[in-house]
C-alpha cells in the first residue's frame, strides 16, 4: 500500500477515480435539472440556454487551466485552499475555501433531497403507485435523503477502494443510460412531440418561434449555468491520496472538464432539438421539471424509465465525490492549524479522515433539512455558486501572484511552464469570472423573495463573516504560540 507516512493518506487513486470525481461531482442536477427549470429561474433566457452555457464555458475552462497548472506544484489534500494559502495569502485562502465547503455541504443535502422525486417517479413507472406515494411523504423524504448521505459518508471512510467501487460503476452507467437522451432527442424532432403531445393531452400546443435578446437575462442564464462546471474542483481536493499527482491532477481535471461539457451540451442539444424551448418554459413556472419528463411524452415507457433511472443514479453520483472534496477542506485546515487537530485523525484500518467525513455528513444533514424547509432547491445551487465563483477567482489571481509570493513553489508547476502563457491565464480568466460574479450577485440581490435569507449574497458573507472570526482567533493563538504563520504558510503540509 502507497503511504503518504506512517499515519497519513493513502495515494491510492489513480488517473480514472480522479477523473471521475470531477466527473461525479459536475454531472446531475446540473445536467438533468439545471437546463430546464432555468426558464423559471431566469425568465425570458426562452431559446438561448445552449448559447449560454456556451459562453459559461469560456470562465470554467480558464478556471480549470489555472487549477490544473496549480496542481501540479502543490499535490496536497484540500487543493484550492493549499493553492491561495501558499501562493496568494493564508487569509483569503481560508475564507474562500470556507464559503466552498459551506456551500457544497449544503449542496450535498440538497441533491439528497433532489434525488427524491426521481425515485418517486421511478415506483410510479414500474406500477407501484404506493410506494411511490409512501417516498412523496415529507418525513420519509427527508429520511431517506439523509440515508443516501450517511451511506456515502461510510462508503468514503471505507477507503479509496470501496469509494471507486462505488463511484466507477455507477458513472459508466450514468453515461450509457444518458446516452438515450442524446440518441433519441437526435432521432426525433418537434413535430413528432407536438404529435405526442396532441394524443396524450387531446389539445395542441403552438411553439413560440423567436423571443428577443436581452444580454442582462443571457449573462444572468450564464452565471447560474457555470454551476454545470464547478464539479472539476473536488479533483484537486484529492490531491493528498493521487498517485502520480502532479501529472494525474492536471490530467484529470482537464479530462473531466472536456468530457462533462461535451456530454452536457449534447445533453441538453438533444433535448431542446425534440421539445420547443416555449413549452419548456412555460411547464417550468407551473411544475418542476426534468429531461426524464419531458421526453416521456413520446418515448416507449422502457426507454422512459431507462432515462429517469439514469438521471437518478446521475444525481446520486454527485454524493460520494462532494463528500470527498468537503472532508479533505476541512482535513487541511485543521493540518494547518486553522481547525481543531481532531480533524486530522487518520482511520488507522482505510487511512481515510473519519471525523471529517463525519462532520461533512453532518453539515449535508443541514442541507437537507434546509432544502425540505425552504423548498426551493435553487437557493443551495445560487449560494454554491457563489461560493465557486469566488474561488475560482481566487486561483486565477493566485496564478499571477505565486511566482512574487512564493517562488520555490512556483518553480514547481510542471504543466505550461511558459509564464507569459500562465499570465494569459490569469488574466482572462481574473476578468471573466469577475464578470460572472458581477452578474449572479446583482440578479441575487435584485430578486423578489419572501425573506432577506432566500438570498444567497447575504448567507455567504454571513458565512465569509465567521470564517473571517475563526481565522484571526487562530492567527493570534499561533502567534501565542511562538509560531511565525507567514513562514508555516509558505511551504506545503508535511504528508
Amino acid at each position: 500500500m502507497a503511504m503518504n507516512g506512517k499515519n497519513g493518506l493513502s495515494r491510492q487513486m489513480g488517473l480514472l477515480a480522479l477523473t471521475a470525481t470531477g466527473i461525479c461531482s459536475m454531472l446531475g442536477a446540473s445536467i438533468n435539472i439545471v437546463p430546464f427549470m432555468i426558464q423559471k429561474n431566469v425568465p425570458g433566457i426562452g431559446p438561448y440556454v445552449l448559447y449560454a452555457f456556451a459562453f459559461a464555458a469560456v470562465p470554467a475552462i480558464f478556471a480549470a487551466l489555472a487549477y490544473a497548472i496549480l496542481a501540479s506544484a502543490m499535490p496536497r489534500a484540500g487543493g484550492s485552499y493549499i493553492y491561495a494559502s501558499r501562493g496568494l495569502h493564508p487569509y483569503l485562502g481560508f475564507v474562500a475555501s470556507f464559503s466552498q465547503w459551506f456551500g457544497l455541504s449544503i449542496v450535498i443535502g440538497v441533491i439528497a433531497y433532489v434525488t427524491l422525486p426521481f425515485v418517486r417517479d421511478i415506483f410510479l413507472g414500474l406500477g407501484w403507485p404506493a410506494i411511490a406515494a409512501t417516498v412523496s411523504l415529507g418525513w420519509v423524504r427527508v429520511f431517506l435523503a439523509l440515508l443516501l448521505v450517511w451511506g456515502f459518508v461510510g462508503i468514503n471512510i471505507k477507503g479509496s477502494k470501496s469509494y471507486a467501487l462505488a463511484l466507477l460503476p455507477m458513472m459508466f452507467l450514468m453515461f450509457a443510460l444518458g446516452s438515450i437522451v442524446i440518441f433519441s432527442g437526435l432521432a426525433f424532432d418537434q413535430d413528432d412531440f407536438l404529435s405526442a403531445f396532441k394524443t396524450q393531452e387531446n389539445t395542441h400546443f403552438v411553439p413560440t418561434v423567436s423571443a428577443d435578446f436581452d444580454w442582462r437575462i443571457f449573462l444572468s442564464a450564464a452565471a447560474l449555468l457555470f454551476s454545470s462546471f464547478i464539479g472539476f474542483d473536488s479533483i484537486a481536493q484529492a490531491g493528498g491520496e493521487a498517485k502520480n499527482p502532479s501529472k494525474n491532477l492536471p490530467r484529470a481535471i482537464l479530462l473531466a472538464i472536456v468530457l462533462v461539457g461535451t456530454f452536457y451540451f449534447l445533453f441538453a442539444s438533444a433535448v431542446y432539438h425534440v421539445v420547443p424551448w416555449s413549452y419548456i418554459a412555460e411547464t417550468a413556472l407551473q411544475q418542476d421539471i426534468s429531461a426524464p419528463g419531458l421526453l416521456s411524452l413520446m418515448l416507449p415507457a422502457a426507454l422512459g424509465l431507462a432515462i429517469l433511472a439514469g438521471a437518478t443514479i446521475a444525481l446520486i453520483n454527485d454524493l460520494p465525490a462532494m463528500l470527498l472534496s468537503v472532508s479533505r477542506l476541512m482535513f487541511a485546515w485543521a493540518k494547518d492549524g486553522i481547525f481543531p487537530s481532531y480533524m486530522t485523525a487518520i482511520h488507522p484500518r482505510t487511512h481515510t479522515p473519519y471525523r471529517a467525513l463525519i462532520a461533512a455528513g453532518a453539515m449535508a444533514s443541514v442541507g437537507v433539512l434546509g432544502s425540505h424547509l425552504a423548498g426551493d432547491f435553487f437557493l443551495g445551487i445560487d449560494i454554491m455558486v457563489t461560493a465557486m465563483m469566488v474561488n475560482f477567482l481566487l486561483m486565477c489571481i493566485t496564478l499571477l501572484t505565486l511566482p512574487t509570493t512564493n517562488p520555490h513553489l512556483g518553480k514547481e508547476i510542471a504543466v505550461v511552464r511558459n509564464t507569459k502563457l500562465q499570465k494569459g491565464i490569469g488574466i482572462l480568466g481574473t476578468l471573466f469570472l469577475l464578470l460572472f460574479l458581477g452578474v449572479h450577485t446583482y440578479k441575487d440581490l435584485t430578486a423578489a423573495v419572501a425573506q432577506w435569507y432566500f438570498h444567497s449574497t447575504p448567507v455567504y458573507l454571513l458565512v465569509m463573516g465567521l470564517a473571517s472570526l475563526l481565522f484571526l482567533y487562530k492567527w493570534k493563538s499561533m502567534k501565542k504560540k511562538g509560531l511565525d504563520p507567514k513562514t508555516i504558510f509558505k511551504e506545503l503540509p508535511k504528508e
